[in-house]
């Protein structure tokens, strides 16, 4: 007995292939490589001993103490000629300080571009009304926009002295480096002081909003609800991601201000020792700072619609508030300040 089959001749599907996804994990992977890379100086240069490097070497190891003479100036660090905790300090900025500059600064840029191409810009879930909220005033806006340009300039200054001898120098020679080098050194002294006044006054104008409440654990638990499409998390003014920020400005911000003025002025510091730790830790909060500054320019930005807005005109759209902030909206109707019911097309504005 002949058993015929009818077989469906179906098209194998082709699994279908994530660009975005597809990106980002080829961006970790090459950040990966990059970051795993050897990145102290002289790496990659070829070992040949010659009779001439084998002597320089063991007079380098016979100098390895402390060696000192005698001045009659009233300085006597003068008469210090080798000082090997100097050669310690000057390994570690050069060596340790680099790296952690390099995971910090290169992985927030990684993770911040992979988050993009995977997960998009936050849409506003119930789109635009078309009513405005007052969110922050001149003064306020004046004082975050204070902070944040100075910042910007300090870390691209700051960051010079880390980076440039190795990236920089080579592009464009020595003299120009050296002479670029010269003005950043005197920006980086003089914005320091406008960067200062914008933290003292951040803090003053939004100390108040940013102390914690209950409603930040389940913000914090679920993640601002960045990861789960629709979960809106009830918050106040500023939600417990805004807050960390806010913390971290402040007190990064001092410690780093602090840290400056041992820098500029020397005799604060009473010893060597205590300047050089001043700007061993200049450099290392400068670096997680501007990590964290980088994630808080993109959520402000490309990475959630109807963000900017607050620092932009000051007005936000309706639906976006409630969506983020919808305790804050609530209090904010409940004063008299908006109308719930105003017809769209019709800007309410609310006061703070």
């Amino acid at each position: 007995m002949r058993v015929e089959r009818n077989i469906a001749m179906n098209p194998i599907p082709l699994p279908i292939i994530d660009l975005r996804r597809a990106a980002a994990v080829l961006l970790l992977i090459l950040a990966a490589a990059f970051l795993a890379f050897p990145m102290t100086e002289g790496a990659a240069q070829t070992v040949n001993p010659t009779a001439q490097s084998v002597q320089e070497e063991m007079l380098f190891e016979e100098l390895q103490g402390p060696i000192a003479g005698r001045v009659s100036i009233p300085n006597e660090r003068a008469g210090t000629l080798i000082a090997p905790e100097n050669r310690d300090w000057s390994n570690m900025r050069r060596g340790t300080l680099f790296t952690i500059s390099m995971v910090a600064i290169v992985g927030a840029l990684v993770v911040l571009t992979a988050f993009y191409l995977i997960k998009g810009p936050a849409p506003i879930e119930a789109g635009r009304s078309g009513r405005t909220i007052l969110r922050f005033n001149g003064l306020e806006r004046f004082a975050h926009w204070l902070t944040a340009v100075t910042f910007i300039v300090l870390g691209i200054t700051g960051l010079n002295v880390t980076f440039g001898r190795r990236l920089v120098l080579p592009l464009i020679g020595e003299d120009a480096f050296g002479t670029l080098s010269i003005w950043m050194k005197i920006t980086h002294n003089f914005i320091a002081w406008p960067f200062m006044l914008g933290v003292l006054l951040i803090f003053v104008l939004w100390v108040r909003d940013n102390l914690p409440a209950k409603e930040d654990g389940p913000w914090i638990r679920h993640f601002g609800g960045f990861f789960t499409r629709g979960m809106n998390i009830p918050a106040w003014r500023f939600n417990a991601g805004q807050k960390g920020i806010f913390w971290a400005v402040v007190i990064g911000g001092a410690a780093m201000s602090w840290t400056g003025l041992v820098l500029l002025f020397p005799h604060l510091a009473e010893t060597l020792g205590g300047w050089q730790t001043a700007q061993s830790l200049h450099g290392v909060i400068a670096a997680i700072m501007v990590a964290i500054i980088l994630a808080h320019i993109y959520i402000g930005s490309i990475g959630m619609e109807g963000a900017f807005e607050a620092m932009g005109s000051g007005e936000v759209d309706l639906n976006w508030a409630k969506e983020h902030h919808s305790l804050w909206v609530e209090e904010e109707l409940g004063r008299g300040a908006a109308r719930p019911d105003t017809p769209k097309g019709s800007p309410a504005t609310a006061s703070r």
